[in-house]
C-alpha cells in the first residue's frame, strides 16, 4: 500500500511517501510560518522523488492537530482537496501521537509522552502506552502536565517542553530528540489502521487565537 502523508500543524512542514515500510521520498522542513507556500511544492518533490504519478498512490494522511489554527488547515486543506480528486481514503493522526511513537522507536522505550508548548503557561500533552491506543491529547498547565506525567511513570519525552520536562522530572525519564512531528511517522501510523470514508477535520483543544470573519466557525470543523 502506498501512502502520501503530509504535516503542517505546528513548527516544521513535511512530507512522506511510503510504499508499506519502504521510504519512497522524504522531505522535511523546520519553519514557524509558510507552510501554506512550502506545501504543495514539497509534495510534487516528494512525488518526482518517489518516481509515481499521484493515481498509484492508495490512501493519503494528515495530521489534525493540536497545533497553529492556520497550519492545521494547511495540511487538512491540500490533503482533502486530494482525498477528492483521487477518491481515496485520507486518515487524520494527531501531532502528539506522531511524535510519541516517533520518540518510542528512537529511544527504544515503549512509552511515551508528547509534551508541547502551547503557550499561555500551558502544554499539549498525549501519552502513550506501547502499541495501546494513546489516551487523549489535552491542553492544560505545564506543571500538571508534569504531574500528569509523573503519575504515568517512567517514559520517554518528545515535543518542544521535553527538555522542560526531563529537567523537572529526573532520571527515570528518557529525552528523545523528538522535538516535531513528522510526516514519516503520520504515513508510518495511518498505513496500519483501517480505512475510513470519514473526512478528518481540525482538532482544536481550546479556542483559536485567530477568529475568521463573519459566523463563529464551529469547533472541530472546516470553514
Amino acid at each position: 500500500m502506498i501512502v502520501l502523508a503530509a504535516d503542517t500543524a505546528l513548527g516544521a512542514c513535511s512530507v512522506a511517501v511510503l510504499n508499506g515500510k519502504r521510504i519512497l521520498a522524504h522531505r522535511y522542513e523546520a519553519m514557524d510560518r509558510g507552510h501554506a507556500e512550502a506545501l504543495a511544492p514539497m509534495v510534487d518533490a516528494a512525488m518526482q522523488d518517489a518516481g509515481l504519478i499521484f493515481g498509484a498512490l492508495d490512501r493519503l494522511a494528515v495530521t489534525t492537530g493540536p497545533g497553529t489554527f492556520t497550519g492545521q488547515r494547511v495540511g487538512l486543506a491540500l490533503m482533502r482537496a486530494l482525498r477528492l480528486a483521487l477518491k481515496i481514503p485520507l486518515l487524520g493522526v494527531t501531532t502528539l501521537e506522531v511524535m510519541a511513537d516517533a520518540a518510542m522507536a528512537q529511544t527504544g522505550v515503549s512509552r511515551a509522552a508528547a509534551i508541547h508548548d502551547a503557550r499561555r503557561q500551558e502544554a499539549y500533552l498525549l501519552l502513550r502506552d506501547g502499541p495501546a491506543d494513546p489516551l487523549e491529547p489535552v491542553v492544560l498547565p505545564f506543571d500538571d502536565a508534569l504531574d500528569r506525567i509523573r503519575d504515568f511513570g517512567a517514559c520517554t519525552l518528545a515535543g518542544t517542553g521535553a527538555e522542560a520536562a526531563a529537567s523537572a522530572l529526573g532520571k527515570d525519564y528518557t529525552l528523545s530528540a523528538i522535538r516535531q512531528p513528522d510526516a514519516l511517522w503520520v504515513a508510518r501510523l495511518a498505513a496500519i489502521r483501517p480505512a475510513s470514508e470519514a473526512v478528518p477535520g481540525p482538532l482544536y483543544l481550546r479556542a483559536p487565537d485567530v477568529k475568521l470573519p463573519g459566523a463563529r466557525l464551529p469547533a472541530g470543523r472546516l470553514a
